[in-house]
């Protein structure tokens, strides 16, 4: 049952069917082979209602409408010319500011595509003047732009926290040091890129202009203040934290900033609106098409002929790995989450791994497949934003994947990479 169930979704992939029809047809499928008919066909709706009946997953949209509306805001803006202030100036500056501003637009929105979008706008032509190539510039914001599903909010772990149980609020302040980890390693690499191409450098902005530049960065900086400060300080759950962040994105760029007018709203609204409704969608089949593969013990069939069970702590986090990285490179991140967290659960919890470690590491791949060739999703969002054909947009990519699998490996071997932060809060 298990291989016409992919088969059929490998087909219907191919034909250009968007990601949720192969996911639906797929599961369907399934349940017609299990039930031998549509009789039951209830319970398969119930699983789908039950798997979007979480509270916790009203975070999403509240985070989507957020950086919405940052995004077409000042917001964003005001965070770069910020980071451009204190660091252009030096060796590769621009470049390593493209990838702190992405780190630091992540750590407001939570979505990559809208980090891609926030950043790579404004800061893409300056690179380009500057004489860096612009297959580094491109490669550089689509990989940067991934360490927003590190950096808390982070709309990724948000789902898997609700597939699995595990606190999502351990999820978000564990994802800080492999975030950090990666900015660390893109910069140093910004550095060298610049050295050895000999780009010239950035004017080198006074005191004067770097204070007025942190004092119009005051206001956008009280997102991860709400986020982090909130949650950690037991103000806000998770979904308070949301909430709070959309009220606050709408005072700053309606009444204070004024970037926004009324009539924008409606603009706004349906675009978080066709978002978060392909969202949960997914969501919702992704639990149908979970409970049909663990109703049928095609995990533990598929682990136990691979010998997953038997490979130990380090075996089982290579192999999810390995899993989600290539899956991610074809698929959507969402999809890749909810399909193939069932599949590893069980050899996760015979291999007694922490939930919150497994949940970082899943997190990481599923960034760096997002824009790895072929088919990473941040690529097409590149392409549609910045109108380049796809062989430049993938064309330097391999150095920031390398780093990016390196990262990985650490965050593999050395746990406490994530979990140092997350053991100080919690313990």
């Amino acid at each position: 049952m298990a291989w016409i169930m992919f088969l059929v979704m490998l087909v219907l992939l191919l034909f250009g069917f968007p990601m949720m029809v192969p996911l639906i047809i797929g599961a369907v499928v399934g349940f017609v082979m299990m039930f031998d008919g549509f009789d039951r066909m209830d319970f398969f709706i119930q699983q789908m209602l039950a798997g979007i009946r979480p509270t916790a997953l009203i975070a999403v949209p509240m985070f989507i409408l957020a950086a919405d509306i940052m995004t077409r805001g000042q917001s964003a803006n005001r965070l770069v010319n910020m980071v451009m202030a204190f660091i252009g100036h030096i060796k590769g500056g621009l470049a390593v500011s493209t990838a702190a501003s992405c780190t630091l637009f992540g750590a407001v929105s939570g979505s990559t595509q809208a980090t891609v979008v926030a950043v790579g706008s404004p800061l893409r032509p300056r690179m380009l003047e500057s004489g860096y190539k612009d297959s580094f510039t491109l490669a550089l914001i689509i990989n940067a732009s991934d360490i927003a599903f590190l950096i808390p909010p982070s709309i990724g772990m948000i789902i898997y926290g609700v597939i699995t149980g595990t606190s999502i609020a351990e999820l978000f302040i564990s994802g800080i040091g492999p975030g950090l980890l990666i900015l660390l390693m893109f910069s140093a690499y910004c550095v060298i890129y610049a050295h050895t191409k000999k780009v010239p450098t950035e004017p080198k902005a006074s005191w004067n202009e770097r204070f007025i530049s942190v004092r119009k960065a005051l206001w956008p900086l009280g997102f991860p203040v709400i986020i982090v400060g909130g949650i950690y300080g037991g103000i806000f759950s998770p979904t308070e934290a949301a909430a709070a962040c959309v009220l606050y994105a709408v005072v700053l760029e309606f009444a204070i900033f004024r970037s926004l007018k009324a009539m924008d709203i409606y603009a706004i609204a349906k675009s978080t609106g066709l978002i978060t409704a392909v969202v949960f969608i997914l969501v919702a089949v992704g639990n149908g098409f979970s409970w049909i593969i663990s109703f049928a013990q095609i995990p533990q069939t598929l682990l136990g002929a691979l010998g997953i069970n038997e490979a130990g702590p380090f075996g089982v986090l290579m192999a999810i790995a390995v899993a989600f990285f290539i899956a991610c490179m074809f698929v959507d991140p969402i999809v890749v989450i909810l399909v193939l967290t069932p599949i590893f659960a069980p050899a996760v919890a015979s291999a007694g791994l922490d939930p919150v470690h497994v949940g970082i590491l899943i997190t990481m791949m599923v960034a760096v497949g997002s824009a790895t060739p072929p088919f990473g999703c941040d690529i097409f969002t590149a392409i549609a934003i910045f109108k380049r054909p796809y062989w430049e947009v993938i064309r330097g990519t391999p150095p920031f994947v390398i780093m990016l699998l390196a990262a990985t490996l650490l965050v593999i071997v050395f746990p406490q990479i994530a979990l140092c932060l997350r053991d100080l809060v919690f313990d």
